[in-house]
């Protein structure tokens, strides 16, 4: 499967490993030879000055990066902006900022907040429908180990099949020290998507220094590492 310039990463909910999963597809990319740069469309709960995702991820991967909108209250980005009386971006606003970036580079990677479905516009319009505004776009979702994820990865499942949003694979964001039967066979469960599993980033892979991050990302991601090789 040939990875198309932008890759949309999203979770089926908030504190999934959006971010650290966002930094170690990067880092794979990057070790790959890939241009590869990072975008956060919207970044809720920093203060001005605060280091936020876009700057995690550019610690651990090396890989640079940008925002679109920075909020202080640390919620979704419509009440968030609401909170502050901020004007969020438009969704041309964001296509704009992506398209920039893909001029540039080989991949971009656009990490969302919070799940699929949530809105990033004042006119309600959500990463769903800025991923499908994109021609060249797929989307890798980033899901829990633990109990419940299947009926939240299921339904963000339906939910892209529904828009017809090219789906890349799955990548357990906090995969545990000692996973027990539920987090093992629900290991299973992704394995058997048509889309594939991609990998599973160790619940501590956060705390690694940057150079131990990049030199193990392709071990943790080996679903992503073998579609380069195939497509090198």
């Amino acid at each position: 499967m040939t990875l198309p310039r932008v890759v949309v990463v999203t979770g089926t909910d908030t504190d999934v490993g959006k971010t650290v999963a966002t930094a170690a597809l990067a880092a794979v990319l990057a070790g790959a030879g890939r241009r590869v740069a990072v975008h956060k469309p919207t970044q809720t709960g920093v203060r001005p000055g605060e280091p936020g995702d876009v700057a995690e991820v550019t610690r651990l991967s090396g890989v640079p990066g940008s925002e679109g909108v920075r909020l202080l209250a640390p919620m979704a980005p419509r009440p968030a902006a609401a909170s502050e009386g901020a004007t969020l971006p438009t969704r041309r606003d964001h296509l704009d900022a992506v398209r920039r970036l893909a001029d540039e580079h080989d991949h971009v990677l656009v990490e969302g907040a919070g799940g699929l479905l949530v809105e990033l516009t004042e006119a309600g319009e959500t990463l769903a429908d800025l991923t499908c505004a994109l021609p060249d776009a797929g989307v890798v979702l980033v899901v829990r180990a633990a109990l419940g994820t299947l009926n939240h990865t299921m339904l963000t499942r339906e939910a892209l099949a529904h828009r017809a949003i090219r789906q890349l694979g799955v990548v357990v964001g906090a995969w545990p020290d000692d996973p027990g039967p539920v987090e093992t066979t629900n290991l299973e469960v992704f394995s058997g998507l048509p889309e594939g599993l991609l990998g599973v980033v160790p619940s501590g892979a956060p705390s690694l220094g940057p150079e131990a991050f990049r030199a193990s990302a392709s071990d943790w991601l080996p679903g992503l590492a073998a579609r380069l090789r195939e497509n090198a």
